[in-house]
């Protein structure tokens, strides 16, 4: 079923962008961009998510208390990497998770099983940071299952859910949980617990399926005829009205940053995650190498042009984007404009070899303006081409390289020249060359836009 209901932050209707500045959410799973370090993590994070009054030294100052804070200084220069292949370990990556969320200085932090997945001794490490957190006057909510003893009283309060999401107790715990355990031993029929025993485990045991169905009663129910639960709603209600002259929480810009720290923060990081990945673009420069080779050997001398091959790029990015998005850190323009800026240097490289092999290597006409509209109609950018009409290219290939050429050839057992050649049986016509150029120049445009509209809409991943 579907529990419905209005969520208030201080007695006004909850806005999820205003609560986005003020709150953090540590998701299960450790998403991070894997070739750029700790250290450099935290600082992404802060630039984009702490106010403009925040000036640099501040925040780097701010950024080396929460490493140290959350342990982290000792490896703050390790490279993150990929889960369970290279970098950092999984207890390590959870508590730059925190630490990622932590340093945007936020009033309540949400973490989603912070202890999942690992062992008991980095369990604990990690709820030691959590304590460290507490400790500055933070709240924390986290759900958990089946903690250790040590982890479950560390906390001050419990919600406990039912299968169906129905409540069955809202409390304190009380010291080495005493309020619960009082509270369920209260209940007619549901057994003590023993001596030494962990009070999350007897608590999850007694209140199971099996021994509701055992003693015939609910615990849903029971809650609701509670005296907790009767102060909890008293307590609910007096939180859900405003108080007397406060005003609601807003603020006079949607995001932290404005556009051009957004711009530069994202451009920083892009830079690093390329420079730092040397197989990727050594593959990259490898294809074109070859493919530049394949090219002029299979049209040695021909002076003709033929469409090369395309492999699409899979941006590994899109669970990072999704996470950055929901914390407002950056507007979906600046995101996708520093993910085109960041590609250029690379495409221009790309670009000068292929033109540099296959250009001379075909026999090409050799002036400098036939060398320019080549490399306009002959596009590296993989993704670009996967929507580039291939009518474009061939029209722009022949036209600049042939469509002044008044040289006579004998087609089609007539002697013609090879610009009325080009005319009369294609309609290929010199003069239509700046069209067709602006027309492949505006694709790449295109493409950047769509990534841009794709980036802001649409969301594939279910919350």
């Amino acid at each position: 079923g579907y529990i419905e209901g209005e969520i208030r932050i201080g007695g006004y209707p909850k806005v999820q962008e205003t609560y986005a500045r003020i709150s953090a959410y540590c998701e299960q799973t450790d998403i991070h961009s894997p070739m750029i370090t700790v250290e450099e993590s935290v600082m992404y994070s802060a630039w984009l998510r702490l106010p403009t009054e925040i000036n640099k030294h501040q925040r780097l100052e701010f950024v080396a208390e929460v490493l140290q804070m959350i342990e982290l200084d000792e490896i703050k220069d390790a490279l993150v990497g990929i889960p369970h292949a290279s970098g950092i370990s999984p207890e390590q990556r959870k508590r730059l998770t925190i630490a990622v969320e932590l340093v945007s200085n936020p009033s309540i932090i949400f973490m989603d099983e912070p202890t999942s997945g690992l062992d008991a001794r980095a369990a604990a490490i990690v709820m030691r940071v959590v304590k460290n957190i507490v400790n500055t006057k933070r709240t924390i909510v986290c759900t958990i299952h089946q903690p250790s003893i040590d982890i479950f009283e560390s906390f001050d309060e419990l919600i406990l859910m039912k299968r169906g999401g129905q409540m069955i107790y809202s409390g304190e715990l009380g010291q080495h949980s005493s309020r619960l355990i009082e509270y369920f031993e209260g209940i007619p029929g549901v057994p003590k617990i023993k001596e030494n025993h962990n009070p999350a485990t007897w608590m999850l045991e007694v209140t199971s399926p099996s021994v509701e169905a055992q003693l015939g009663i609910d615990f849903a129910c029971i809650y609701k005829e509670s005296h907790l639960y009767k102060r909890n709603k008293e307590i609910v209600k007096s939180q859900s009205l405003p108080t007397q002259g406060s005003e609601k929480l807003q603020f006079s810009t949607p995001f932290p940053q404005n556009g051009w720290e957004q711009l530069k923060a994202c451009l920083w990081k892009q830079h690093l995650s390329y420079w730092r990945s040397p197989k990727y673009n050594l593959v990259r420069l490898a294809f074109i190498i070859l493919s530049s080779l394949l090219y002029g050997v299979l049209l040695r001398q021909k002076g003709q042009n033929l469409c090369s091959s395309v492999l699409p790029f899979v941006s590994t990015q899109r669970t990072i984007v999704y996470r950055e998005r929901f914390s407002r850190m950056y507007s979906s323009w600046a995101y996708s404009l520093a993910q085109v800026i960041i590609e250029i240097p690379y495409i221009f490289l790309e670009a000068v070899l292929f033109l540099t092999i296959t250009y001379p290597a075909v026999n090409f006409y050799g002036s400098a303006y036939k060398v320019f509209c080549y490399n306009i109609c002959k596009p590296l950018l993989h993704v670009v081409q996967l929507v580039l009409r291939v009518p474009h290219t061939r029209t722009g290939l022949l036209t600049s390289q042939y469509g002044d050429i008044e040289e006579e050839i004998m087609a089609f057992g007539e002697q013609k020249a090879l610009n009325t050649f080009l005319d009369s049986q294609y309609g290929y016509k010199h003069r239509d060359l700046p069209i067709i150029a602006v027309v492949l120049l505006a694709f790449p445009l295109v493409f950047a836009s769509v990534f841009t509209y794709g980036i802001a809409k649409l969301n594939y991943q279910r919350r």
